[in-house]
C-alpha cells in the first residue's frame, strides 16, 4: 500500500564534490547535490520546488532554509524544510529541525528539537552574513575627550 506511491525524481542544477570545501553563504534555485563540506548557511531563493539533497559524505555546518530537503549527510545548524525533509539512515543533525512534512529512515540522529510547523513564515530569519565597521558618534569622541 504505502510503498507502492511514486517519488519524485530530483532535478540536480548544481552540484558540490567531494573533494570541495566551500566557506561562505549559498543561496541557490533548483536542485542542489552536495557531496563535500559547506561551512556557512544555505538557503533556497524564493523557489517552491527547490531540493537540497545531502549525501552520506557531505557536511554542513550552518543553518539551511530550503523548501524540500534530503539528507544522509551531517548537519550542525538548524535546519529549516518549509514542505518535505527526509532524514535517510545516515542523517545527522546537531540542531533544531523545523519541518512541515518529515519522514525518518532507521538510523537517522537528530540532537536537538523536531519541530512541526504548518506555517514556516513564523520562523525567524537567518542572519545576514555582513561585517559592519562601527562608527563612532561625535558624542563618543567628546566623553573621549573629556
Amino acid at each position: 500500500m504505502w510503498g507502492n506511491r511514486k517519488r519524485k525524481v530530483t532535478r540536480i542544477d548544481s552540484l558540490i564534490g567531494q573533494q570541495t570545501k566551500i566557506k561562505g553563504e549559498i543561496n541557490f534555485s533548483g536542485g542542489l547535490h552536495i557531496d563535500g563540506h559547506i561551512e556557512g548557511h544555505i538557503r533556497a531563493l524564493e523557489d517552491p520546488s527547490a531540493v537540497l539533497t545531502l549525501s552520506e559524505q557531505g557536511t554542513i555546518k550552518g543553518d539551511v532554509r530550503v523548501p524540500n530537503i534530503i539528507l544522509n549527510g551531517t548537519v550542525f545548524g538548524n535546519v529549516y524544510a518549509e514542505e518535505h525533509i527526509e532524514l535517510a539512515i545516515s542523517a545527522s543533525v546537531t540542531g533544531n529541525v523545523y519541518y512541515k512534512l518529515i519522514e525518518v529512515a532507521a538510523g537517522a540522529e537528530v540532537n536537538g528539537s523536531l519541530i512541526h510547523s504548518a506555517d514556516m513564515a513564523n520562523q525567524p530569519a537567518l542572519p545576514l552574513e555582513h561585517k559592519k565597521k562601527k562608527k563612532s558618534s561625535s558624542n563618543d569622541s567628546e566623553s573621549e575627550s573629556s
